[in-house]
């Protein structure tokens, strides 16, 4: 190769997030957050859970408002629930993460 550095696959498409969300941390309850484990999620998760949960829309229309395609919504917000759901059963802080 001559050095230059070569990128695969296609470009990532700018993602739209339309909220604003000033929180940056939640956890359980009457534990220090110094004691906690965190789990980090980022605005881009956070707004698949908006727009899936909170604004009821169908994932072709989540997929669109976010300009990814529907799979690329489905497969965010499958990890987000993971997520989610890990740092809820576990008693774990959540992170929200802007990139």
């Amino acid at each position: 190769m001559n050095g230059k550095n070569i990128e695969l696959g296609r470009p990532r498409k700018r993602r739209r997030i339309r909220f604003s969300h000033r929180i940056n941390y939640y956890k359980p309850r009457g534990m220090p957050l110094r004691d906690l484990e965190v789990e980090e999620i980022s605005v881009e998760e956070l707004e698949t859970l908006r727009l899936k949960n909170i604004k009821d829309l169908d994932q072709n229309e989540c997929a669109k408002k976010m300009n990814i395609s529907q799979s690329t919504f489905q497969r965010i917000l499958s990890k987000t629930y993971k997520k989610i759901s890990y740092a809820l059963i576990n008693g774990k802080a959540i992170r929200i993460i802007r990139k």
